[in-house]
C-alpha cells in the first residue's frame, strides 16, 4: 500500500468543490479516492461504479444512502449524460455529501462542449509512482519557480529503487510485487483490456483490432518526433483516420505528447510532436526506457504544479531548423525555467543545451545520467546522476 502524493490535496478540495481523479488504468485512483473516504470520512462514504448494475441503477435513480458523507462516482464519464447529471447532483446536495469523480478517461476533455459543471469541480491527474514519492510518501512539492531545485542526498537505497522504477514502471501493483513474471502478464493484459473495455465503452470505433495494432506499435515510437503519415502507412488507413486515434489513445492515457518550445529568440520547429507512454516499463531499449522515466517525471511534475499549485507549468522539448535538440524545458507562463538534457551514461555536457541555455536565457540547465555518484557544474551546467535528480521533483 502506497501513500499517494494527492491526498491531502483532494482532501481539501473535496469541502469546496467536487473532485475529479483521472488517470491511466490501474494507477490507482479507485483505491486512493476509497482509502481516503475511509480514513476521513470515517466510514461513511458511498462507491459507486457505473459499470455495475446495481450501481448504476442507483445512480439514475438518484438513490443514496443518508447517512453518507462521500459519494464516489467511478467512470461515470461513460454515461452520455453525465456532465448535466453531476451538475444536478451538486447543486441539491453539496451541502449533504462531497462528490468524489474517478476515471480512466481525460475527464479534462470531456469537459468540452457546453461545461455545465464550470466552477464547481478541481480535476486532478493521477500518475504513477516516481521516485520522490516513494523517497518522501506525501511531501508537499517544496520547489521554489524560477529557483534551482533542491536536491536531496544520493544513497543505495535511492538507486535501488530507482533500478526497480526503469525495470518495472511506476503502476503500483506491478511495482509493489517487482515479479518478471507478473510485468509479462501486464504487458499481455494492459493494451487488449484498454481498447476492449475502455475505449470501446466510449468511443465510436468500428475498427479495435486496428487500434490495438496501433497501440503495440507506438512503443517503437517513444522519444522520438512522431510522424502521422508513418502511423498511417503502418496501419494502411487514411490521415484523419490515424490522427484520430492517436488522440483517442492520448485521451485514455496510453501515451502522452510534449510540443517543441516556440521562441522568436530561436528558428524553431512548429507543430512536430515527441511521443512517450505513461508505462515506460513496455520499452526494450534502456537509453529510450531511461528518457521515457524521466520524461514522465517532469510530465508528472507539471502536472501537479498545474493542478495542485495553480501555476500555469507545460513540459517542452527544444529543437530549432539546425537539428539541435534538448530533449525537455520546463516552462511557467510559457517563460523558461529549466532544461534537462537525458544521457544514458555520457558525462560530457550537450553542445545543444549550451546553446539553447545561452539563446534563451534558461536560468537553470541539468543533464541527467544514468550513472551514480555525479553532480558537478561546469559553465553553469549541471551535470547530476537521475537518482538526485528526480528526488527534487514530486
Amino acid at each position: 500500500m502506497f501513500k499517494r502524493y494527492l491526498d491531502n490535496e483532494i482532501a481539501a478540495d473535496l469541502h469546496e468543490k467536487m473532485v475529479f481523479i483521472s488517470g491511466p488504468r490501474q494507477v490507482g485512483k479507485t483505491t486512493l479516492a476509497v482509502e481516503l473516504g475511509e480514513k476521513r470520512y470515517k466510514g461513511k462514504t458511498l462507491y459507486l461504479n457505473w459499470d455495475d448494475r446495481k450501481d448504476r441503477k442507483n445512480i439514475l435513480d438518484e438513490r443514496f444512502e443518508g447517512d453518507k458523507k462521500l459519494i464516489i462516482f467511478d467512470e461515470i464519464h461513460k454515461y452520455k449524460k453525465w456532465k448535466n447529471y453531476l451538475k444536478g447532483i451538486y447543486d441539491k446536495n453539496k451541502k449533504i455529501f462531497n462528490i468524489a469523480v474517478t476515471g480512466s478517461a481525460k475527464l479534462d476533455i470531456y469537459r468540452k462542449g457546453g461545461d455545465s459543471l464550470l466552477g464547481r469541480h478541481r480535476h486532478y491527474r493521477l500518475h504513477p509512482l516516481s521516485l520522490g514519492e516513494l523517497v518522501f510518501p506525501r511531501r508537499k512539492c517544496n520547489a521554489g519557480i524560477f529557483k534551482s531545485l533542491e536536491f536531496g542526498k544520493q544513497d543505495k537505497e535511492r538507486r535501488e529503487i530507482l533500478a526497480a522504477l526503469l525495470k518495472f514502471g511506476g503502476f503500483p501493483e506491478v511495482y509493489s510485487k517487482q515479479s518478471e513474471k507478473k510485468l509479462r502478464q501486464w504487458h499481455n493484459e494492459k493494451v487488449d483490456l484498454l481498447v476492449k473495455e475502455e475505449i470501446r465503452d466510449i468511443e465510436n470505433i468500428k475498427d479495435l483490432s486496428a487500434l490495438q495494432v496501433l497501440a503495440e506499435l507506438l512503443p517503437e515510437k517513444a522519444g522520438s518526433l512522431l510522424s502521422i503519415n508513418s502511423v498511417r502507412e503502418d496501419l494502411s488507413v487514411n490521415f484523419r483516420t490515424a490522427a484520430s486515434w492517436i488522440d483517442i489513445l492520448e485521451r485514455f492515457y496510453y501515451h502522452f505528447r510534449i510540443y517543441p518550445y516556440q521562441s522568436r529568440k530561436i528558428n524553431a520547429l512548429k507543430k512536430e510532436a515527441k511521443l512517450y507512454l505513461w508505462d515506460w516499463s513496455e520499452l526494450r531499449e534502456e537509453g529510450s526506457k531511461f528518457e521515457n522515466l524521466i520524461a514522465a517525471h517532469l510530465l508528472k511534475f507539471t502536472h501537479y504544479l498545474f493542478d495542485a499549485e495553480g501555476y500555469k507549468a507545460k513540459l517542452h522539448y527544444l529543437r530549432d531548423r539546425e537539428q539541435r535538440e534538448v530533449d525537455f524545458l520546463i516552462t511557467i507562463d510559457n517563460k523558461p525555467w529549466f532544461a534537462v538534457e537525458v544521457k544514458h551514461s555520457s558525462r560530457n555536457i550537450s553542445k545543444p543545451l549550451k546553446f539553447f541555455t545561452s539563446k534563451l536565457d534558461i536560468p537553470f540547465s541539468y543533464q541527467v545520467v544514468n550513472k551514480k555518484g555525479i553532480d558537478f557544474i561546469e559553465k553553469g551546467i549541471r551535470v547530476i546522476s537521475a537518482d538526485k535528480f528526480l528526488t527534487s521533483l514530486i
